[in-house]
Formats: structure tokens, C-alpha cells, sequence
């Protein structure tokens, strides 16, 4: 069915153009990821472009709920309320070189779009001018530019748009031509693009984005777009060889550099930073010495860093030099085709993992050490289905036990369970609402039962564990233990508010007394970074002389948005 065309660039075409562009990325992403040869052969630029985009669709539709939640029914967002928040998404949502890019792709056209922050919509010319300024902030955020990534085709699209005269349909679908024909010419100007008879993975997927542009402004979509070279077009076991070619003959343009490498860095290193202009530019200098790929996007305090490194451990350091790293993803690329031009046979499937979402790098590091795959959820930034797909992906196993550990993300993580199943894994949905009840289930884990029986046993040890939190209210609401202000410390058991008070290790000495009142074996305490530091002992003090043959245990959870987190087994 057609889309209802928008006449200017307003909040609802921003909406119209998020949503459009997820959904083309959603279908190409597997294209897109099987012709990802450059900077690394890790086939995962369409995974990463969408889980971007996914970020900044999540944050346009919450700024436009809390419209149509709020005081203001009847209104909506403003222009710049919209761009604001599909920018603060994709950057801090950014995955991979390529999504990076994205996001910074996306501030640029935020900068020009809000200049004037009364503008309730903007026209041809305005969207030409975002455009121009999306492609050439881009390419200042790449410490090397090289021509025939997506760099190249951004900076087409913008100098194609600058020729177009009229309303913004015009000028998107010249922007979309000018960046499909120069997708068709990157081949020519990357060697390595060139052996693998691919165009490049980055620019193909931002023609898809401006695809949608295209049809959020005229209603149709146009069609057409191509990612192989028209030699192998025909011959997919042509194109697949060739692929391998491309993979071994990356090194010789190994991340955004201009010259030859005798190979590339082991790891991706990917943090946000919050730090001042001044360090970050001290930043760029460091980490440009310490390996390539280096992208760093953002501003107003607030930054993505994306690097390729040797050592992960200093790329890291340097962030905590200039200010406040967090999120911090390393990944070790693993490939060694595309970082030595040996080949590695590849690594065996397993035969079974575990998933498990996680609400701190403490209880991330446990899961990790008990052998599970990890994803981060911060707190209000809950991970989206794509992202546990690729975890999924990650754990590289015929059966995966998904544990989302959040009663909020169940059907998040029943459409990602259904997405790795269509992919042929085995996947066992245990339902645990919170990380309490995931470690309960790890403890039970056993990899050499049968799969069936495994799922039985953890999704038994998981619902005999009782589990509360503590934490401090946002604002004054409801609740099934009365009426709560600002501030007020609240503990919730089972997810329902139970006990209201006003200090932190009391409200959790009467939280913990009515879950022991029921009986119980085993106390289980994470502590968050801003929990009391005599909380812990107050609360080990209290079981070992009130409960009788209980044990306790203490986590470290660090930032994980509860005080403190409960289990009772």
C-alpha cells in the first residue's frame, strides 16, 4: 500500500521517514551484512545500520507518546523536538562503523534543521541544506576519509540535491539518485569492493534510507537498487567466492585509512563518552595513534566513540582521561581472513548457550564468567529485539536459553526468540523478570542434559526465586502500598510497591523480612554504585541472626538503575 505523502519536513514526516527506513533496513539488512567487506569482512553493517535506527525510532515515538499521553492532548512535537530526538537515539543507539556514521549523518541534518528553534517545518531548501551539512559533518567525524565508503555516496546525494529546485520530494529524490549512482561507482574506487564484486555495505544501506526520504515525501517507493556487481549478478556461488577474495584482500585498505596495512586491529572498542569538546579533541589525537576506524560523533557533552584497536584496554583508558565512558562494547573480531590473509576455518557451532539481558556491567561480568552472552540494558534504555537477535547470533549455538530478565521485555524477546528460530536455532524462552531469577536458572544450568530437561530445570530454579528491588521514586504516583512522593525510597517485591519509606537499608530490611516470612535457603544482594556502603553488611547481619540456615551472597551490579536487587530462592 502506498504511503501517505508528506508536504514539508515536519515532526510527522520525521516520524514517517524513521519508521520507512527502519522497515527498508529490516528487509535489506541480510544483503547488506552478506556484502560487508569493508573496513573488516564481519558481516554485520546491515545488523548494525538497523540496530541504530531502531535507537532513534524507539526515541521520535516516545517524544511523540508523551504528546499524546500528556497535558498537551490534542498537540504534538515540534520539528525540533523530533530531530532532537531521532539524533540523541541513533547516537547513543550507534552500532559499528557504519551506524556511527549514521548517527553523525543524522545530527548533521538536526543542526541545520534546528537552527531556528520556532520552525515548525521546513521546505525544499532547507532539507537541501541539511542534507549538504549531514555529508560534510560525517565526513569531518572520520579521522581518514576514504572515498568509495559511505562517505562518498553522502556527499553525492547532498551535491545532487543542491541541484534540485522544488518542494522536498524533489530535492530527496535527487539526493536518492545522485547516492544510488554513486553506490554503482564504489567498486571503482576501493580494490577491495572491486575483488568482491560488491558494492560498499555502508552506502548501500544509507541508499535505502534515502529510498525512504523519498517515499515519505512522494508516497511511492522508488525501486532498483543494486549491491553486486552486474558480473556476478547472476552467479551467486560467483558472488560468494568473490566475497571470500574481498574479505582476504582487506587488509590492504584495513579501516578508514588511505594507505596499505599489513593487517588490522583484533577489536571494535564502542563507548559513550560524556566530556567536554576540548578532551575530546585530545581524544581523537590518542586513539588515532593507538589504531584506524576511528569515528567519533556527537557533541553538547555527549559522544560515540567507535575505534579499532590491538589493545582494548587503552582505547578505553583514554576515554577515562577525557571523561566518563560508558556502555562500553569490545568486540574481538575473530576473523582471520580479513585481519592476517590467512585462512581460518571457521569457528565450530555449539551446541548450547545461554542469552541473558543484564541491568549492570557487575552482574554482566558474572553471567559472562558462568559462560553466558551478555546485552546491557541501562536504565530507560531497554535493548530492542534486533539487538537480542544478534546476541543470538553471537552465542553461536544449535540452542540458545534467552533469559530477558525483565518482565517489561517479554515480548520483546519473544520476537527476537521467533526471529533466530526462523533462522534455524533452537531457542527456549525462560521468563524470568529479573536478573535475580536469571542467576538462579545460570546456577542450574547444565549443558550436557538434554535440552528439553535443561529448560525445565532452569525455568524451575527461575520461578522459586522471589525477587524484589529498591529504589527511589521519580515522582509522586499510586501504588499498592499507598501514595508515594519524589524522593521517597520504595521496595518493590514481585514487582508490586510493597513498602514506602525514607532510608534506603531500613526499607530494605523490612523488604527482605517479608520475603523471608514465606521461608527461603538462599538471599541473593546486587548492589548498584549508589546503594548505602553499609547496606550489604546491615542486611548479611540481619539474615545470619534472625533466618536460621539461610545464606547470603553479594553482587557488585554497578550502574544498573536499582539500589538494590533481592532474590529470595
Amino acid at each position: 500500500m502506498a504511503q501517505v505523502p508528506q508536504t514539508f519536513f515536519d515532526a510527522l514526516a520525521v516520524r514517517t521517514w524513521c519508521g520507512l527506513a527502519l522497515r527498508a533496513l529490516g528487509q535489506a539488512r541480510e544483503e547488506i551484512d552478506a556484502i560487508n567487506v569493508y573496513p573488516v569482512a564481519d558481516g554485520d553493517t546491515g545488523t548494525n545500520l538497523y540496530l541504530t535506527l531502531e535507537s532513534a525510532v524507539a526515541a521520535v515515538e516516545a517524544v511523540f507518546a508523551g504528546y499524546e499521553a500528556g497535558p498537551a492532548q490534542g498537540t504534538g512535537p515540534s520539528l525540533a523536538d523530533a530531530v532532537h530526538a531521532m539524533a540523541h537515539g541513533a547516537l547513543i543507539g550507534a552500532r559499528g562503523n557504519s551506524g556511527t556514521i549514521l548517527a553523525q549523518l543524522l545530527r548533521g541534518m538536526t543542526q541545520v534543521l534546528t537552527a531556528d528553534g520556532t520552525t515548525a517545518h521546513t521546505d525544499g531548501p532547507g532539507l537541501r541544506l541539511a542534507l549538504r551539512h549531514a555529508a560534510d559533518s560525517a565526513r569531518q567525524a572520520v579521522a581518514h576519509p576514504v572515498e568509495g565508503t559511505v562517505l562518498s555516496v553522502a556527499s553525492a546525494a547532498a551535491e545532487a540535491a543542491e541541484g534540485a529546485e522544488g518542494d522536498c520530494g524533489t530535492v530527496a529524490r535527487a539526493a536518492y539518485e545522485g547516492a544510488r549512482t554513486a553506490l554503482a561507482a564504489t567498486p571503482g574506487q576501493l580494490a577491495v569492493l572491486e575483488r568482491a564484486g560488491v558494492v560498499d555495505a555502508g552506502g548501500r544501506g544509507l541508499v535505502a534510507v534515502l529510498a525512504a526520504l523519498v517515499e515519505t515525501f512522494t508516497g511511492e517507493a522508488p525501486t532498483g537498487v543494486r549491491s553486486t556487481a552486474p558480473a556476478y549478478e547472476a552467479h551467486p556461488e560467483a558472488l560468494a567466492e568473490a566475497h571470500a577474495r574481498g574479505a582476504a584482500a582487506a587488509p590492504e585498505a584495513a579501516g578508514c585509512d588511505d594507505g596499505p596495512a599489513e593487517g588490522g586491529p583484533a577489536f571494535e572498542v564502542i563507548y559513550l563518552l560524556e566530556a567536554e569538546d576540548s578532551a575530546v579533541a585530545r581524544l581523537r589525537e590518542r586513539l588515532d595513534g593507538l589504531g584506524d576506524s576511528l569515528v567519533v560523533v556527537g557533541g553538547d557533552g555527549l559522544w560515540n566513540v567507535h575505534v579499532h584497536v590491538d589493545d582494548a584496554g587503552a582505547a578505553v583508558e583514554a576515554g577515562v582521561e577525557a571523561g566518563r565512558p560508558y556502555r562500553i562494547r569490545i568486540t574481538h573480531f575473530g576473523l582471520g581472513d580479513a585481519h592476517t590473509g590467512r585462512e581460518r576455518p571457521p569457528r565450530e557451532r555449539a551446541q548450547r548457550a545461554v542469552v541473558a539481558v543484564v541491568p549492570g556491567e557487575g552482574l554482566a561480568g558474572l553471567y559472562t564468567e558462568a559462560g553466558a552472552t551478555t546485552v546491557l540494558a541501562r536504565p530507560g534504555e531497554p535493548p530492542a529485539s534486533g539487538e537480542l537477535v544478534q546476541a543470538v547470533r553471537r552465542a553461536h549455538a544449535r540452542e540458545v536459553v534467552l533469559l530477558p530478565n525483565d518482565a517489561e521485555l517479554r515480548h520483546t524477546a519473544a520476537a527476537a526468540a521467533e526471529q533466530a528460530r526462523a533462522e534455524g536455532i533452537r531457542v527456549a524462552l525462560i521468563p524470568t523478570r529479573s536478573a535475580v531469577q536469571g542467576i538462579a536458572a545460570l546456577a542450574v544450568h547444565a549443558p550436557e542434559r538434554r535440552f528439553d530437561e535443561d529448560v525445565v530445570q532452569m525455568t524451575s530454579a527461575a520461578g522459586a526465586t522471589r525477587h524484589a528491588e529498591v529504589v527511589v521514586a521519580e515522582r509522586q504516583s499510586w501504588t499498592m502500598a499507598g501514595i508515594c512522593q519524589a524522593g521517597d525510597v520504595l521496595g518493590l517485591i514481585d514487582g508490586d510497591v510493597a513498602v514506602i519509606g525514607s532510608d534506603v537499608t531500613a526499607t530494605a530490611e523490612t523488604v527482605l523480612d517479608r520475603m523471608l516470612q514465606a521461608g527461603g535457603e538462599l538471599v541473593t544482594l546486587v548492589l548498584g554504585d549508589e546503594a548505602p556502603e553499609e547496606i550489604a553488611g546491615r542486611l548479611e547481619t540481619r539474615v545470619r541472626e534472625s533466618y536460621l540456615a539461610v545464606d547470603t551472597v553479594v553482587y557488585r551490579g554497578g550502574r544498573q538503575g536499582a539500589l538494590l536487587l533481592i532474590g529470595v530462592e
